[in-house]
């Protein structure tokens, strides 16, 4: 539902008069037409408005605590990123384990170094933390990203819910209520720009918790929001065929006060709201100044931070930005060139402008993908200066909501190989996010089996959970 081109139905309304098909049926003349297309958005919009809401069934058995972060940005390094090339740099392993990239930069916090294509990262250290110790063992993409975004291995009786997911349920509702006063209909969990794929995000919490994935590209004008912005139709157009709609639509006139019509009227009044109105800008990063563009970087990537700024501004509580090709089995080195400086230009420039506008305190970022890559460069053929799937170590940068700054956590071996000390699981980290987000990760859903399902894991051997992430908490 949330990926119809509202747009589109509301707006594409080309035709003129009443005419006869060839069948014999009576097409439908243009107010018709109109007036078809708007209500048939406005439910659509009411529709999804009213499945961004909360299921009755579904309760929450959390304390209702809030925490000091209030939203949730993810960098996901869809593939899987080098910890050896961007934030466990291993210079002394040698050539077959750093290739070109053996020169790693400090930074602006005493001991800390990471990779030389991150330059800008590495002049605010200050700013955010690295995980060097995360480790989980699975090296299948479809595996590996369920495991990071879930805290659960596959193959129990159930499949779970991802973080983004999770938040939207227990956020969702008090970010609407912040919000009542606009009406917003920003739905509260966004995925920029495609959707991720490897796994069902929302599980068995139903299609209601899925993200609203974006489409489109917004380093281009306009940015292209699926059922949001249509490129066919000017702004203009759009507001001169609403202003027709509502001078030919005399039944709603006479029939406004009746409660039914009015909540029809009330969703088309959102529905244009969220196609021309403010809530619809918020996607849209040509409304920022140029210079302030160019910091981020005029590519998908970079405007994806800006828009991610943007979006938690008004309120959107989790955003995962979608950063594609980084599963370099091949011609590793010869990608780098290009994604690191992009990773490295609109991650800083999202880290500073958060902090600048005191939303970083607020606001978790978190920068990882679903494992790392092999520490040793497979120079032979067909992989020809590659790196292969890595789960056994790899790195993970948070930031903000509460996490502090300028540390590392656990460290590698020599070469990057396993964890040395600390070896941090990714349910630790799911389930100190919750606690910075007032959720209660020992809290249980109920599952449509009528069984209560915890957010995370019992933990093993009385270990605690996120024990070794005390340090930044």
């Amino acid at each position: 539902m949330m990926r119809h081109d509202l747009a589109h139905v509301v707006l594409t309304t080309e035709g003129s008069g009443t005419c006869e098909s060839a069948g014999g049926r009576r097409m439908l003349d243009r107010r018709a037409v109109l007036r078809r297309g708007v209500f048939g958005a406005a439910g659509l919009l009411w529709g999804t408005r009213m499945a961004w809401g909360f299921a009755p069934h579904l309760e929450p058995a959390a304390d209702g605590t809030r925490g000091k972060a209030k939203a949730v940005i993810q960098i996901w390094l869809w593939g899987g990123p080098s910890h050896n090339d961007t934030f466990d740099p291993k210079p002394d392993a040698g050539y077959d384990y750093c290739g070109p990239l053996d020169k790693p930069i400090a930074t602006n916090v005493d001991g800390i170094r990471i990779g030389q294509l991150l330059p800008e990262l590495a002049k605010m250290a200050d700013k955010y933390s690295v995980i060097r110790s995360m480790a989980h063992g699975v090296n299948a993409h479809e595996t590996a990203s369920y495991l990071v975004q879930t805290g659960r291995m596959p193959g129990d009786r159930y499949v779970y819910p991802c973080v983004g997911a999770v938040v939207s349920y227990f956020q969702g509702q008090q970010a609407r209520a912040e919000s009542q006063a606009s009406e917003s209909l920003i739905p509260p969990y966004i995925v920029l720009t495609e959707p991720q794929g490897r796994f069902s995000e929302a599980s068995f919490l139903g299609p209601r918790y899925k993200p609203f994935a974006t489409g489109g590209d917004p380093a281009r004008t306009p940015f292209a929001v699926e059922g949001i912005v249509s490129t066919a139709v000017s702004t203009e157009r759009q507001k001169s065929r609403r202003e027709l709609l509502q001078r030919l639509d005399t039944f709603r006139k006479a029939m406004q006060d009746e409660p039914n019509i009015a909540e029809f009227i009330q969703a088309e009044e959102t529905a244009y709201d969220l196609i021309l109105g403010d809530s619809g800008k918020a996607f849209e990063p040509a409304e920022e100044p140029d210079d302030v563009r160019e910091r981020y970087g005029r590519n998908t990537f970079g405007q994806s931070c800006l828009v991610a700024r943007r979006l938690v501004e008004r309120g959107v509580r989790y955003i995962t930005i979608n950063y594609k090709g980084w599963d370099t089995h091949k011609q590793h080195f010869q990608i780098m060139q290009r994604k690191l400086p992009e990773l490295d230009r609109g991650l800083s420039a999202l880290l500073s402008d958060l902090s600048d506008r005191g939303l970083l305190d607020s606001t978790i970022v978190w920068c990882c993908g679903e494992f790392g890559r092999t520490p040793k460069v497979l120079w032979e053929p067909p992989w020809s200066g590659g790196r292969n799937h890595w789960g056994r170590a790899f790195s993970v940068l948070v930031a903000g909501g509460g996490f502090r700054a300028g540390q590392v956590v656990g460290s590698t071996d020599a070469k990057g190989e396993e964890p040395k000390d600390k070896p941090v699981h990714p349910t630790d980290l799911i389930a100190a996010m919750y606690q910075l987000l007032g959720i209660d990760p020992t809290a249980s859903l109920r599952h449509p089996s009528g069984d209560m399902v915890r957010l995370t894991p019992e933990p093993e051997d009385g270990k605690p959970l996120c024990g070794h992430l005390r340090e930044i908490l």
